[in-house]
């Protein structure tokens, strides 16, 4: 199965996530099929926190891609946003 999901990177204390399309049997940090966009959890006051491209999410989730729990928050905090 093909799920939306988050793939930790950054360093210690200063995380940064990829929101990523990979296959579900895949470990979190390997290889994935397409990277969606990213949120930085630290990011400063002004600067970019959230970003999802949302026509490729829809183009996923028409193919039958799952969004995980946690990437299903920001794409809705995210949309809410962009509208």
């Amino acid at each position: 199965m093909v799920v939306i999901r988050l793939a930790r990177g950054g360093a210690n204390k200063r995380p940064f996530y990829h929101v990523v399309v990979a296959d579900s049997r895949r470990h979190v940090q390997k290889k994935f099929i397409e990277r969606l966009g990213f949120y930085d959890p630290k990011a400063p006051e002004g600067r970019e926190s959230l970003r999802v491209d949302l026509e490729r999410l829809k183009h996923w989730q028409g193919l039958g891609a799952q969004l995980s729990p946690t990437a299903a928050r920001l794409v809705k905090q995210f949309a809410k946003k962009a509208a």
